[in-house]
């Protein structure tokens, strides 16, 4: 079955980027000039890895113990401080592993212990985190993804550390990491030819990620893409993706940390995304697709939201992960249009209020992998940028973001810094700003009522009207369009508290007036409720819940009975659960709706077709496969699909 998602370009909530990593506070700070040498020896074949890591660190704290992160799959073989004594370690519950030397360790005073380790990493072993694959390693391809924790490490994802690694492999594979320096050692793998890596990053981030491949590379200069045979075609127009991509946001941000990028394809089986100092990684069926442009992005975005800056803990995370997300929305509305830009603002404010009943200033309460912390990082995030745009104007908040990666480049930032800097640019106060969005939940719901009124000597008309709004200690602007029998006027308003009053002169005789017309704030209407819902059901399915996935799409036709989307979800859970006529029950009742998105007619007929063939019923499908295609939308393929089935009808293989 083919997935067509609400939020259609990045899927990050379904699967998360490793930024959203399991973090665990640390009492210790890895050294900033070197803090890791690693040399490992990697053969895929065997899925195995035999390392040594030489971690430089420094106690926040007088220590009896240190706690690191290490793999489950992988043991420890010795450990060692740098006077050559050994050091205790015992492995605790899941990936942590605690370390005892010999004397207690001084607050400030830096220490370098020396720890080896070995084992096998399938991809089917216990990882840090349940039901995804973070690195694996087989015959053709490898991925050791910074989250995996495949070396020893200690505050993921908020603490920075610089790292030299050395990487042997059998001949024939790509290893690609951050800081390249040279891949020209010859070496030997498990008594086989081999070649080594040699990667050097000196600036405090998170160059932790290795990714390993037959890869056939294309580019030139400091971009480079990194795809299987399988995608050589598309290499070229990825190669011109990617450099638009960098292009915009180095305009918009300043420069990256490196002038190099290396765009690589990930296997399916792990995230849809990764990114780390010089790498932006996404799925092999994703880096091909025309909506897989948004994702990646996101991902190249990283470079600064994430990489060059990072969140002080997780209540800051939205920043990194909520600008990433607002980079894809600037980047979509500068190649294409303000409307494609506002199409996709629906969505990620359903994103935004799905699970809106915790503030971002107490976020760290959730597991970082769960659908509500995703939600508000990404997609509240995301809006509160935007909002902060409309509210500062286009240059402020241009010159804000880039004084923010200027200050805090190489360190990590915290919120209160984020809206210092913001209001030291703009010179404007943004306390009530903060207080609705970071330390507050909720969005509100506004109405409007008002009176037009002829002014005498031919004047004009003067409208007088009053907002409406749910939220007692609300307070922003808001546009206000008002159409006229001649031209358009819009104004912003100040609204502040449950009732807003407003007076606007025009030539001509109003005839309609839209509050917020350009989705520019988030707040509650009934079409987001139903978006909201359908997004929630399609996180329970994500999740292997169907009976509440169903309760949420009967949810969201409660709210529109016509949402053709709504339908068409459940007649997706029927249809995998082999309930062939309530699916077609609900594709109809799709094709009945109010056709949005468009893409639900064509697919709706297509799976229909396939119901009937599936059914014994080959007259019937070929009339849907023959509908489908007069819609003339090959949105996901579907009228290549339809056409196949035309000519050979549809089997439903034994694994669907």
């Amino acid at each position: 079955m083919r997935r067509f998602p609400l939020i259609v370009a990045t899927a990050l909530l379904a699967l998360p980027l490793p930024s959203l990593a399991q973090t665990t506070k640390t009492n210790l700070q890895i050294q900033g000039n070197l803090g890791y040498r690693i040399d490992a020896e990697i053969d895929p074949a065997t899925h195995s890895i035999a390392a040594t890591a030489q971690i430089t660190f420094t106690p926040m704290d007088s220590l009896e113990s240190v706690n690191f992160e290490l793999h489950n799959a992988l043991h420890i073989l010795k450990a060692s401080d740098q006077s050559g004594q050994p050091i205790e370690n015992v492995r605790l519950q899941g990936d942590n592993v605690r370390f005892t030397p010999a004397a207690p360790l001084d607050k400030g005073v830096s220490a370098t212990w020396t720890i080896q380790y070995e084992g096998h990493i399938t991809g089917e072993d216990d990882g840090p985190v349940e039901g995804l694959k973070l690195a694996a390693l087989n015959s053709n391809a490898g991925y050791l993804l910074y989250p995996a924790r495949w070396f020893p490490v200690a505050g993921i994802f908020l603490n920075r550390f610089t790292a030299e690694m050395h990487i042997r492999v059998p001949d024939g594979f790509t290893v690609l990491g951050s800081g390249a320096v040279d891949a020209d050692n010859k070496t030997t793998v498990n008594g086989k030819p081999g070649v080594q890596f040699n990667f050097l990053w000196s600036k405090p981030g998170f160059p932790g990620t290795l990714l390993l491949g037959k890869y056939k590379s294309f580019g030139a200069g400091n971009l480079h893409v990194y795809v299987t045979q399988a995608n050589e075609k598309k290499a070229s127009d990825l190669v011109q993706t990617a450099g638009q991509q960098l292009d915009f946001f180095a305009a918009l941000y300043g420069q990256p940390e490196s002038p190099r990028l290396n765009v690589v394809e990930l296997p399916d089986e792990t995230l849809p995304a990764c990114w780390a100092p010089e790498i932006a990684a996404v799925s092999a069926s994703r880096i091909v697709e025309k909506s897989g442009q948004r994702l990646l992005a996101n991902t190249i975005a990283h470079q600064w939201w994430g990489s060059m800056i990072s969140p002080q803990n997780l209540n800051d995370t939205w920043i990194t992960n909520g600008m990433s997300r607002y980079s894809e929305l600037l980047y979509v509305e500068d190649q294409f249009s303000r409307t494609a830009m506002n199409n996709a603002i629906q969505d990620v404010a359903a994103g935004a209020l799905a699970y809106d009943t915790m503030p971002l200033s107490a976020i760290s309460r959730l597991n970082p992998f769960s659908p509500e912390f995703q939600s508000m990082t990404y997609e509240k995030g995301a809006m509160i940028f935007h909002m902060l745009r409309f509210e500062l104007g286009e240059e402020p908040f241009k010159n804000s973001l880039r004084a923010v990666i200027q200050q805090y480049a190489d360190h990590t930032i915290r919120t209160a810094e984020l809206e210092k800097v913001f209001e030291a640019t703009s010179q404007q106060s943004l306390t009530p700003f903060f207080a609705q969005w970071y330390y507050g939940t909720g969005a509100p719901q506004f109405t409007s009522k008002y009176s037009v009124y002829r002014l005498g000597n031919n004047k004009g008309f003067r409208t007088i009207g009053e907002v409406g709004q749910d939220l007692d200690l609300f307070r922003m602007p808001i546009e206000l369009r008002i159409e006229t029998e001649g031209k358009t006027e819009s104004q912003k308003i100040e609204i502040s508290g449950t009732s807003s009053s407003f007076t606007i002169d025009t030539f001509g005789r109003p005839h309609k007036i839209s509050l917020d017309p350009d989705q520019w704030l988030l707040k509650n209407t009934p079409d987001l409720q139903v978006r909201i819902h359908i997004l929630r059901g399609q996180q329970q399915v994500a999740q292997g819940d169907t009976a509440a996935a169903i309760a949420e799409y009967q949810k969201a036709l409660e709210a529109n009975a016509l949402s053709s989307l709504a339908s068409y979800r459940l007649g997706e859970i029927f249809y995998q659960l082999h309930n062939y006529q309530s699916a077609a029950n609900s594709y109809r009742d799709a094709l009945r709706g109010d056709g949005e998105p468009r893409w639900t007619e064509v697919w709706c007929h297509v799976q229909l077709g396939k119901i009937f063939d599936v059914t014994g019923q080959r007259d019937r499908a070929l009339n849907e496969y023959r509908q489908a295609i007069q819609t003339n939308d090959n949105t996901q393929g579907a009228l290549n699909e339809a056409r196949t089935y035309i000519q050979k009808p549809f089997v439903r293989p034994d694994t669907e």
